[in-house]
């Protein structure tokens, strides 16, 4: 794999990112998740113990096998970067992103998002290149990309910055909800 490749799924992954399960607490029982590149199913287990119901797409049809038999998960193998965006009248309570960053997407993913959804996003950032992959600017978000990118959702939480576990990276993280514009619901309903 050249240095500046995107990685693939770790299957030895087990723990969820605690990014993930610090938002996925927010989430009813039931509620329907889209987890893009979900690579061996990391976090559609955790959500699934949750009580939601998962989508979890993948390019790597290997994936499947690791979620077959999980109930609560539907998995959809598909190149979401050479294909048609699958969801187009799908709408989700929640969209988790883990390690993935393929730009032309943020949009759709936002879009996939219900009238007071939740997207929990999580990857890597410039400066990872000093730690290993992902080192090209293709895979490596730039300052305050995702708070950009996201803009038409109330942003709950925003980092940037150096992980030192489970390995030393750069990392950036949002979490935000789809609001109605003009929505003024107290401030409590937003908390953390």
């Amino acid at each position: 794999m050249p240095d500046d490749a995107r990685p693939t799924s770790n299957p030895l992954a087990r723990a969820p990112s605690p990014w993930v399960v610090r938002f996925a607490a927010r989430l009813a029982p039931g509620a329907r998740v889209l987890d893009v590149a979900c690579g061996h199913g990391r976090h559609a287990r955790h959500l699934v113990a949750r009580g939601c119901l998962v989508t979890a797409v993948d390019v790597d049809a290997t994936c499947a096998a690791s979620l077959a038999g999980v109930p609560g998960v539907e998995f959809l193998q598909a190149d979401l970067e050479s294909e048609p965006w699958p969801f187009a009248d799908q709408s989700y309570d929640a969209v988790v992103v883990v390690h993935y960053l393929h730009r032309p997407l943020l949009p759709r993913m936002s879009a996939a998002l219900a009238p007071g959804g939740l997207l929990v996003y999580e990857t890597f950032a410039r400066g990872n290149e000093q730690f290993g992959r992902p080192r090209s600017p293709e895979f490596l978000l730039r300052p305050r990309e995702l708070i950009d990118a996201f803009s038409d959702l109330r942003i709950l939480a925003f980092e940037d910055g150096y992980l030192a576990e489970p390995q030393p990276a750069m990392i950036q993280r949002l979490a935000a909800v789809r609001v109605e514009p003009l929505a003024s619901g107290p401030v409590e309903s937003l908390a953390l």
